[in-house]
């Protein structure tokens, strides 16, 4: 399975592996790691980023790097790893060869058509995945890491992806997209595994 978080079709079983993910990474002055559901910063809404500096340079890099430490993450929100700055990055090929990173700074979805379902995972939640229905092609608008103005017409994965990801700076998961019994049978199954650990 491939997870944004954020994950995609052929998706990839989220990390049986929690500890590879939830692994500190030291970069710059931030040690940072995944959150994992339930943690609070996780329903938390980002703040915007008014100056683009070397902490937010860092933090980029950073969250780069554990997107690319995951076995099958091909996005992050800031959210993720503890910041709450309206920050992603993402990749859609990031196996060793020809990896081009993304990020995003501000995103907001300005425009949204089309339906399309397919299966997601989520670095942020253990053992999980769903079909989701989302738009099929957005158009995405914010800033890159040097702040100069980004449109992104994105549709299929691009545009899952994306909207994945920008949910993640609202406080939303993909477990919200999914029936109330699902959620409670989730929650129930999440709690049971986190005591064995």
């Amino acid at each position: 399975m491939i997870y944004f978080s954020a994950v995609f079709n052929i998706i990839p079983r989220y990390i049986s592996e929690k500890e590879e993910v939830q692994k500190p990474i030291k970069h710059g002055v931030y040690k940072l790691k995944i959150h994992i559901y339930p943690d609070p910063i996780l329903r938390a809404h980002a703040e915007p980023v008014e100056n683009i500096n070397k902490g937010i340079q860092d933090l980029v890099d950073n969250m780069i790097e554990i997107m690319y430490s995951t076995p099958t993450g091909i996005g992050l929100a800031a959210n993720q790893v503890g910041k709450l700055k309206r920050i992603i990055v993402f990749d859609l090929n990031p196996g060793e060869d020809g990896r081009k990173p993304a990020a995003l700074i501000n995103p907001e979805i300005v425009i949204g058509e089309g339906e399309i379902v397919r299966e997601e995972a989520c670095l942020s939640l253990i053992d999980f995945s769903a079909p989701i229905t989302r738009n099929a092609q957005v158009k995405v608008r914010g800033v890159d890491r040097h702040g100069n103005p980004m449109d992104i017409e994105a549709e299929g994965l691009k545009a899952i992806c994306l909207q994945h990801e920008i949910d993640h700076l609202d406080g939303t998961l993909i477990i919200d997209y999914i029936s109330s019994l699902k959620r409670a049978l989730y929650k129930k199954r999440l709690k049971k595994d986190l005591k064995k650990t």
